[in-house]
């Protein structure tokens, strides 16, 4: 690992002991994430549903979910090196306003009928695009934020990603409300709104001082460029535990987004033939992974970090495939869904952690902008397969062979000697 330059550690939250602490960055900075992915929620909702149901065509939904996809990898694989030049606050106000733009183009444009289905995909792209560097760049303004709070950097992630939690809790039975009240399309004027507020709250509430990267404003050459993103490249590949952990996060978030994109989709149609239970579904995951969140934030810091991260992998992975593959019974898979989610809530704040506490600060936006490119990029090829694996074989035997994989990649976690290094030292 690479040693910070400053004799604080890079992740600690102390601040200068005659200095008060300041909250009220870090509450706008929850409020305002928490706007904005409920923004996402509903649209990752809207978007397939709407699709499926003015095309009836599964291998349209699925290519529609991984063209959202693609372009958030590219981008998450360069946007930290812009979050260094432009800085944090600056990078995520911009990203917000560019993505209400582009997001209210959509609901415009069909309200004009002047909305054919590849312009529909070209914003859906640019909208993937733009959505990467606001991530990166809230994410690493972030510590910097809970430094000057003054608050245990576990209990911040968990926080926030409570509250990533809750949006997926409220966003989905919103999602599924307003679908049936009006239209799909419609849910996209309130997500173009959630962009405009997050813009507003981060430019007017987080003060200038927090929010510029340690090389904001530096030379922007070329060949500068490309060796800061081979230093992030090179420290990902140096760090055996932060490596092991993002190959199986790789492969998780593949069958993750395939489910809700496609899977969850297709199958509440088939089933169900209502917008009402891919809602319920949905809602009650998030909000039983939003109480297990709460839960982790409280006794987090007493944990084995190992074994919970490979029981909260295992538990709330594969077994949600299986379920639906066997049971098509909705008050089954509520409490299925329930039981998972809550196994699933620690796992974030933990992995938020574990970097923060070993990825320097002055490295964090180009790592970070990494692991979320490397993370993602699976995604647009599991999204696609995952419709034409339904098509041809079927859900129940899709879900079988997506919940075996999930399950066997978990499970691998508590026997890989690389993270007994994620343990607290004494």
């Amino acid at each position: 690992m690479l040693a910070a330059t400053n004799d604080k550690h890079p992740f600690s939250t102390e601040t200068d002991p005659g200095q008060a602490p300041v909250h009220v960055p870090l509450y706008a900075f929850y409020v305002a994430n928490c706007i904005s992915l409920v923004g996402d929620r509903l649209t990752m909702l809207a978007v397939p549903w709407f699709v499926l149901q003015t095309t009836g065509s599964i291998e349209q939904t699925a290519l529609t979910a991984a063209i959202a996809t693609l372009p958030l990898i590219l981008s998450s694989f360069f946007s930290g090196i812009l979050v260094d030049r432009l800085g944090y606050k600056r990078t995520s106000v911009l990203a917000d306003i560019a993505s209400c733009a582009c997001t209210l183009a959509i609901p415009l444009l069909y309200m004009l009928a002047s909305l054919p289905f590849w312009l529909l995909l070209t914003f859906v792209f640019l909208g993937g695009l733009l959505k990467a560097p606001g991530e990166v760049a809230r994410s690493s303004l972030l510590p910097e934020l809970v430094r000057e709070a003054r608050v245990p950097m576990e209990r911040a992630t968990s926080i926030s990603d409570g509250l990533s939690r809750l949006a997926g809790l409220l966003g989905a039975p919103l999602a599924a409300l307003i679908m049936v009240w009006v239209s799909a399309n419609n849910l996209l004027w309130l997500d173009a709104f959630s962009f405009a507020v997050s813009a507003i709250l981060i430019g007017l509430m987080v003060p200038r001082k927090l929010s510029r990267s340690h090389t904001a404003g530096a030379n922007s050459g070329i060949h500068r460029y490309l060796a800061e993103l081979r230093e992030g490249l090179q420290f990902i590949a140096r760090d055996t535990l932060i490596l092991s952990i993002l190959m199986t996060v790789l492969i998780t978030n593949l069958l993750d987004s395939a489910l809700f994109s496609v899977i969850y989709p297709v199958y509440v149609h088939t089933y169900f033939q209502s917008p009402w239970p891919l809602g319920a579904l949905i809602g009650v995951f998030g909000g039983a992974a939003f109480l297990g969140t709460l839960i982790y934030g409280a006794i987090g810091h007493r944990l084995p970090r190992r074994l919970t991260l490979g029981i909260s992998f295992t538990l709330g992975g594969g077994t949600r495939f299986l379920a639906l593959a066997f049971f098509p019974f909705l008050p089954f898979l509520l409490v299925v869904q329930a039981v998972t989610g809550l196994a699933i809530g620690p796992i974030n704040p933990l992995l938020m952690t574990l970097g923060y506490e070993r990825i320097p600060e002055q490295m964090r936006s180009r790592v970070l902008g990494v692991i979320g490119a490397a993370s993602l990029g699976g995604i647009p090829i599991g999204v696609l397969l995952s419709g034409y694996l339904v098509s041809w074989l079927g859900m129940q035997m899709a879900l079988i062979i997506m919940g075996s994989i999930y399950l066997l990649v978990t499970l691998a976690l508590l026997v890989n000697p690389a993270l007994k290094k994620m343990e607290r030292k004494s």
